[in-house]
């Protein structure tokens, strides 16, 4: 799973036992020879899903971490595009990674708190990219409001969702071993690193947005493949601010 270049059990370790951003900032330099990264395949399925939307002139990548979403925003927007994320180490990378890209559209970098967010509604695209693990449920309600006033009317929140895994297979019991793991530290152990990989459930999720005020549908990502029983490996979450 890892690449020479990416974190070892030992930075993992260290950083697994910081808070949430800590961790993201020592993970930083690392982060995009590691799997937590969005893969190329995942970001391109999704931009094909999202570009007839469209056009878009102003894009907002929650959550940024390193760019690979803002990346992908920059397919997608004309005008602007803004990354936020807490982590001042993974905006650092992100900083760099785009550092010589030609405008437009033009890129910007913010550090914020996703729960408290400091933009007038100008966007007419937001979206997100692995980084839902982060938020406890009670807390998706705050986040998608803060999106919601984020967006123009007519802007869409989107996201790709990957389907859960078959009940009693390994990456079954492999995330619900992650998980378990985690309430222990966190139960154990301060400050608290939260990320979960059980607790974003689509039907949640979707009356979640519809309660927020969106307008809310899906799509398979056809190119992302099926699984046996015939259900898509992942949806995309369109929800429109009306």
């Amino acid at each position: 799973m890892f690449s020479p270049e990416g974190p070892t059990l030992l930075e993992l370790t260290v950083q697994a036992m910081s808070s949430t951003e800590r961790g993201y900032d020592l993970l930083a330099p690392k982060f995009d020879s590691s799997p937590f990264r969005t893969p190329d395949r995942v970001l391109d399925a999704f931009a094909a899903a999202v570009e007839p939307l469209g056009p878009f002139a102003h894009g907002l990548d929650v959550c940024t971490g390193t760019g690979a979403g803002a990346g992908t925003l920059r397919r997608l927007c004309k005008e602007r595009v803004v990354g936020v994320d807490f982590s001042a180490g993974m905006l650092a990378e992100a900083r760099r990674a785009y550092a010589d890209a030609a405008d437009p559209p033009s890129m910007r970098w913010v550090r914020a708190d996703t729960l408290a967010l400091p933009f007038a509604p100008a966007f007419d695209l937001a979206v997100s990219f692995g980084a839902f693990g982060h938020f406890l449920p009670r807390e998706r309600p705050a986040l998608f409001s803060q999106v919601f006033r984020s967006l123009r009317p007519g802007g869409y929140f989107a996201f790709p969702v990957p389907a859960p895994q078959p009940v009693g297979s390994r990456g079954y019991w492999a995330l619900w071993g992650f998980d378990t793991a985690m309430r222990i530290r966190n139960a154990l152990w301060r400050p608290r690193f939260i990320m979960y990989y059980r607790t974003f459930r689509l039907p949640d999720v979707l009356a979640d947005l519809e309660r927020t005020g969106f307008t809310v549908a899906t799509a398979a990502l056809e190119e992302l493949g099926r699984r046996p029983d015939g259900s898509p490996r992942a949806r995309a979450v369109f929800a429109r601010r009306p």
